[in-house]
């Protein structure tokens, strides 16, 4: 999947701008501040429904603004083209695919699969648990096409539960929720170690190539609940203390999972740059992972990739990115790869008022940067 043209209105710093990237990797250059990420990102909440920054939905709103757009024109490798919006207003999202409006975001993010890496990425592997499950989540939703109706029975059954926790509720009440979590619980976990599984060779190839020194890698993957009682028996040993907290406390919105090398005792032990190191990783192996699952690759999405590797690694990467046939868009304050890497590469200079093309593919020239 490739992004043709990108429009976006009151996103950030852009009142309005639009994109025309190629085919192939794409140089977002221009000064800290001038929006490159912010294209990124438009990208991104296309796919997710929400930014990688820090925020709610409605914090890319462009200061003043009432509401913010994108617009994008994909292209797919069966040769199916896409036009694609979304609207955020009033705390509200209003999406449309090929002049349709949609009742739910998800055939968007179906139609527009993008994967990031940039500054925030560490807290993939050092932050909460909420950040490994959405990356993993995600994976699952573009490969199980049933996952997202057994997502929402999970939340509605959630829901009533912690609703019942807060009142005086009887053994009655609570029982056939449990029920249900239980059921929903199998179902997910199925899906997520399924999902683990099939990704953990990506990994430990890509983890072989950027980080050997690490050691052999596997996934260490918690469900959420002691697997060795059942989960509606759980629940309701645990009614009382979930009560006090005001919450249920198992359960597949409790799962996690972490990456284990041989030669790293703890991820605490990770320095901030190893932990993006492995974030990237993850990353990479996902954009693999995804084309060999639904024949298409995604839109990677790197963000100040040379601030964040060292110059080994960066190099490693640009290596990866060379013998790919997907779209690629770098951002960074100026084109730090080799000449060997630029052939088929597109340059453009990103400013408040626009983005203006430097470069385009097979060409040698360069614009004034």
């Amino acid at each position: 999947m490739r992004i043709d043209l990108l429009r976006v209105r009151n996103l950030r710093c852009f009142e309005a701008v639009e994109f025309a990237p190629g085919p192939k990797i794409n140089w977002l250059v221009g000064d800290n501040g001038a929006g490159k990420t912010t294209l990124l990102e438009a990208a991104y909440i296309l796919s997710h429904g929400r930014s990688f920054r820090a925020g709610g939905r409605s914090a890319p709103c462009r200061h003043g603004a009432q509401d913010y757009l994108v617009y994008a024109e994909s292209f797919h490798g069966e040769g199916t083209r896409h036009r694609l919006g979304l609207m955020r207003r009033n705390d509200r999202w209003a999406a449309r695919l090929d002049g349709a409006d949609l009742p739910t975001l998800a055939p968007l993010f179906e139609a527009c699969p993008v994967v990031c890496f940039g500054p925030e990425s560490s807290s993939l592997i050092t932050g909460p648990a909420d950040e490994r499950r959405s990356f993993l989540d995600w994976g699952v939703f573009h490969v199980e096409h049933r996952s997202l109706e057994i997502w929402r029975r999970w939340r509605r059954a959630l829901r009533q539960r912690n609703a019942l926790l807060r009142t005086h509720a009887d053994t009655t009440a609570f029982e056939p929720w449990e029920h249900d979590l239980e059921q929903l619980a199998g179902e997910i976990h199925r899906m997520r170690s399924s999902c683990l599984a099939s990704l953990e060779p990506y990994v430990i190839e890509e983890a072989a190539a950027l980080i050997p020194e690490f050691g052999p890698v596997r996934f260490d993957y918690r469900r959420g609940w002691d697997e060795s009682m059942p989960l509606a028996d759980q629940l309701a040993t645990m009614r009382d203390r979930d009560r006090e907290r005001g919450f249920t406390q198992r359960g597949a919105h409790r799962a996690d999972w972490s990456l284990d090398f041989e030669r790293i005792a703890r991820r605490e032990h990770l320095s901030r740059g190893q932990a993006k190191a492995v974030a990237l990783i993850c990353v990479l192996a996902l954009t693999r992972w995804l084309k060999n699952r639904t024949a298409e690759y995604p839109l990677l999405c790197l963000d100040d990739l040379d601030s964040e590797l060292d110059t080994a690694r960066f190099t490693k990467v640009m290596e990866w990115l060379a013998g790919k046939p997907l779209q690629t868009w770098v951002a960074s304050t100026s084109i730090s790869a080799p000449s060997r890497w630029l052939s088929d590469a597109c340059a453009f200079h990103v400013e408040h008022s626009g983005v203006i093309p430097l470069k385009e593919p097979g060409k040698a020239s360069w614009g004034i940067m």
